[in-house]
């Protein structure tokens, strides 16, 4: 049987943390779950950068320092080792988004390939990660996945987004690091899945090193899953995956209303739930073919892998399952799944503060609107506080 009180251990959870980052951690969480807070501070922050005031110091002090590792890989290094100390491995993502220009894609992949280069001499680094729309525009990835006729220069175009997730593979299969490619707006999902099946067609013969990822807030995504399954079985390649519940989905209903089709989202809380748990137990049941990246900060599921391993004697350590969550967020879980033994990572974002601002942002709109995610981590916060004053 497992332990289900393991979350509750607030000690373990907030180890590394001191008494000051303690209680910035609870100011944060405070100031989150405030919506018109967050409203007015987002304004208030995208007024200040876009006018050049001086704010990236407060800003790199308090949200950033918080929520991210660093501004370049080197930054990140005392993060990354501290976590290690406690059995917990990192996944750098360089959380610069919305560019547009072939220059700026050419850029990301050599930052990626940085990063695999990275991974390849550290132990706490075994995980690489990146946008499809870091290696190319969102707008061609709508077009392929509207099925549209391509121009001559957009048939280039796509050409050299596929080279550019080539290389990136390619490295990461010669380095034995694996690959996260994380999943986007529906409308452009289908170009992406159509590239990461390519790419693990060629790379994934032998064991997962290309993952794609799994918004399971779509109820489309179990009958997806399958498909590329049977797909595997008879052109003998494996599937790495990486499931989360999803990070669009305001976004998704609204355009689903506006362009007048069925919105791609699970109707209820419920039904993401019962899609992600689902997505879950088929992936155990076939770990021969199929590896995992659970990327989840809800307990209940947590919970649910962690039996269903035990059930099915997979062993904690076995690399086809990995647990993940975002730097800042849900160290109960992180750190003593860690310390039982499982392999965790966190997902760590990287980059220039004002280019990394959108995702801080999104970061906290998103913790907003799961109003029971951040009164969780006030509570925990709390909880450790007053056992440290004891």
């Amino acid at each position: 049987m497992i332990n289900r009180s393991l979350f509750e251990d607030t000690a373990t959870a907030f180890a590394l943390k001191t008494d000051s980052q303690l209680e910035r951690a609870y100011f944060l969480f405070k100031m989150i779950s405030s919506q018109p807070l967050v409203r007015i501070g987002t304004a208030a922050t995208n007024f200040a950068l876009k006018a050049h005031l001086p704010v990236e110091g407060l800003i790199r002090s308090t949200v950033f320092d918080h929520f991210c590792g660093g501004v370049n890989e080197e930054d990140c290094l005392p993060v990354i080792d501290n976590l290690y100390t406690k059995g917990v491995s990192s996944v750098l993502d360089y959380s610069v988004e919305g560019k547009e220009t072939e220059d700026q894609f050419d850029n990301a992949v050599e930052k990626i390939l940085k990063i695999i280069e990275f991974c390849d001499k550290r132990d706490a680094m075994p995980i690489a990660v990146f946008k499809p729309t870091g290696f190319g525009r969102f707008k061609l990835y709508q077009k392929i996945t509207e099925k549209k006729s391509l121009t001559a220069e957009e048939k280039d175009e796509w050409n050299r987004v596929e080279e550019r997730f080539n290389k990136v593979c390619k490295l990461a299969k010669e380095r034995d690091v694996e690959v996260l490619i994380d999943a986007e707006e529906s409308w452009m999902q289908d170009a992406a899945d159509m590239l990461c099946e390519k790419m693990m067609r060629i790379y994934n013969t032998e064991k997962p090193i290309v993952y794609n990822t799994l918004q399971c807030y779509r109820w489309d995504r179990l009958d997806y899953l399958k498909s590329l399954h049977a797909r595997a079985k008879s052109e003998n390649f494996k599937i790495g995956m990486k499931i989360v519940r999803g990070a669009y989905m305001e976004k998704e209903r609204i355009r689903a209303v506006e362009k007048g089709y069925p919105s791609p989202i699970c109707e209820t809380k419920q039904a993401t739930d019962d899609m992600f748990n689902a997505t879950l137990r088929y992936i155990l049941d076939h770990l021969e073919d199929i590896a995992v990246f659970i990327g989840t900060h809800n307990e209940e599921s947590s919970y649910l892998a962690m039996e269903l391993m035990a059930q099915k004697g997979i062993d904690k350590s076995n690399n086809n399952v990995w647990f993940g969550q975002l730097y800042g967020m849900s160290d109960h879980i992180s750190f003593n799944l860690a310390k039982e033994g499982y392999n965790v990572a966190k997902y760590i974002p990287f980059g220039p503060v004002k280019d990394v601002m959108p995702y801080l942002i999104r970061r906290a709109e998103e913790n907003t609107s799961v109003a029971g995610q951040t009164s969780r981590e006030l509570s925990l916060l709390q909880r450790e506080k007053k056992r440290r004053r004891l």
